[in-house]
């Protein structure tokens, strides 16, 4: 450790500050990643895994500290609860932390943060964690609403909600691969040869490359001290892009031999109009936009780090019409904002802000969306629907808002999916990827024609 960085009071800091601002553990991670970019790997790693690690389990860590604390964690002041879930984390599953480190630096942050009077408290619970671990006894597959819930950590609501719609294992295999090691998905721009270039580029700076499945330019990348340390990604040779966005984009069908207009309604950090322009001829152009500054400059230093010439950007919100594209589109992209229960596994912190109240307002805005985006596309044009989220109000239930104004009709795509993804909707223009049953994010995406 650090002299200097006391890196498990640097973890609690950033799990007080993700509870007060919903969503955002991820760009709080990678900003005092970024600040402390000068300590060594190692140190930061151990950073990134236990916050991460942290949130990710909190539901079963909760439920360990329950079993042994008088007190209920709900009832705990805030930086209490975080100092014992670190603390209950390292015990669990950092097996290269000794107990009694965990236990002794845990009481020292009480300490420190003023809760001193507590220190035997923190103290005992932790002791007792270690002592007596047969006293935490977990929910077993009797009751799977709970033993999933519990085990992997995920909310009634969605487990719930997941039980009645796909059964008991695909429930149990999305939330278990949630739970699986995080690589970084790349998609590596170019034919063949770049491809071979990019690797040997990235092998040499000493990161770890995978193939990645069903797409040829996919690959896992790891091991690496940060992206923008790579002069493979300095240079625009690829793009950080989940193989299920990908997917996605290959489902608009984009064809090389003729020029098109692309519309990309919310499109940051740009990734689907990237490989859209890279999948299009020489004279497509592209239109993405998104709702603030803030987000087009995301894109902004996509393409320009890429070199790509064919996106323009545009700050507009969705939600409003623009009478300047009516009907002048032949391709319209809509990834919407969602609940993103597909990406809990690289947001952990989504799960814990989710409510079915926050579903049907998202559902709501979707709905805005679509009435206007539908309005650019062309007689003969596509329109691609796609969240990054495993819910029939804002996936199947959208799909039929759609057919329901009959200007649209389901386009099969079954010839855009890879060969090794077999799905009964894709014929009927939609498919909702699962994880653990793909190797890949949850995705949903829908395509649609609008008649002549």
């Amino acid at each position: 450790m650090s002299d200097n960085v006391n890196l498990r009071a640097l973890a609690l800091e950033t799990l007080l500050e993700a509870e007060k601002s919903e969503g955002k553990l991820n760009e709080i991670v990678n900003a005092v990643l970024e600040k402390y970019a000068y300590l060594p790997k190692n140190q930061r790693g151990f950073y990134a895994r236990l916050v991460e690690g942290t949130a990710e389990n909190r539901i079963k860590i909760d439920y360990i500290i329950d079993s042994y604390s008088k007190i209920p964690v709900k009832k705990m002041k805030p930086a209490v609860r975080n100092i014992l879930r670190t603390a209950v984390y390292q015990i669990m599953e950092m097996k290269s932390v000794p107990d009694s480190a965990a236990v002794n630096e845990a009481v020292k942050l009480a300490v420190k943060k003023g809760f001193g009077s507590l220190k035997g408290f923190v103290n005992g619970v932790l002791r007792s964690i270690i002592r007596e671990p047969e006293k935490c006894v977990f929910p077993d597959r009797g009751d799977m609403k709970k033993y999933i819930c519990v085990n992997y950590s995920m909310p009634e609501f969605i487990v719930s909600e997941w039980l009645e719609r796909f059964g008991e294992e695909k429930t149990e295999n999305i939330c278990k691969y949630f739970l699986n090691e995080k690589k970084t998905t790349i998609r590596i721009r170019g034919g063949g040869r770049e491809i071979s270039e990019t690797k040997e580029s990235l092998i040499e700076e000493g990161v770890k490359v995978e193939k990645a499945p069903y797409i040829d330019c996919a690959y896992f990348i790891s091991e690496y001290d940060s992206l923008t340390s790579l002069k493979s990604f300095d240079q625009g040779k690829f793009a950080v892009q989940d193989i299920s966005s990908m997917i996605a984009v290959k489902c608009a069908g984009i064809d090389s031999d003729r020029a098109l207009k692309i519309l990309d309604v919310c499109a940051a950090p740009g990734g689907k109009s990237m490989f859209a322009a890279d999948l299009s001829s020489a004279d497509t152009k592209i239109i993405s936009r998104d709702i603030s500054y803030k987000k087009t400059d995301l894109i902004e230093d996509n393409i320009d780090r890429c070199g790509i010439n064919k996106i323009e950007t545009e700050v507009w919100d969705a939600a409003n019409f623009d009478p300047r594209y009516e009907e002048a589109m032949d391709i319209v992209i809509a990834d919407v904002p969602c609940s993103g229960f597909g990406v809990i596994g690289h947001k952990p912190d989504i799960k814990y802000n989710a409510s079915l109240e926050k579903v049907n307002a998202l559902a709501d805005i979707q709905r805005s969306i679509i009435d206007a985006a539908i309005r650019y596309v062309k007689p003969g044009g596509v329109f691609l629907y796609s969240t990054c989220t495993i819910s029939k109000k804002e996936n199947e239930d959208n799909v039929k808002y759609i057919l329901e104004k009959g200007e649209f009709k389901p386009d099969d795509i079954t010839p855009y999916l890879p060969q090794e993804i077999k799905c009964d909707t894709a014929k009927d223009g939609y498919i909702q990827l699962l994880p653990g049953e793909v190797l890949c994010d949850g995705f949903f995406i829908a395509r649609f024609k609008r008649k002549k």
